[in-house]
């Protein structure tokens, strides 16, 4: 099993989510996040240009079998990507074990 994290622009969230519910993705956590990479954020204020620090994201968390890795990273790499500086980053980490609570599953039959 697969950790997907993915930091991706908020405007492309909805779309992003939606994309990946087509490809079967049915659970998902999110945070909105900030930070700051190789993209900087001015405003102009009465003529000067302020740096003002972080720039808003969505983290996303995902959860996928490793069978299923590839369509959940193919899809976020397509739906996501605008182009520009600033499209985000995608981290996959390894899972030992996942449980669902309820009905005490673990595995991949808790996903």
């Amino acid at each position: 099993m697969k950790k997907v994290e993915a930091i991706i622009r908020t405007s492309k969230f909805e779309e992003v989510t939606e994309a990946l519910a087509k490809v079967g993705v049915t659970f998902m956590s999110f945070y909105e996040v900030k930070g700051h990479g190789l993209e900087k954020e001015y405003q102009t204020y009465r003529g000067a240009t302020y740096d003002v620090g972080y720039i808003p994201r969505t983290k996303l968390e995902i959860v996928v079998s490793d069978s299923f890795l590839d369509p959940t990273i193919d899809t976020l790499l397509k739906v996501a990507k605008t182009g520009r500086v600033g499209d985000g980053k995608i981290f996959v980490t390894h899972l030992e074990d996942v449980f669902r609570i309820r009905t005490g599953e673990q595995g991949s039959d808790a996903l």
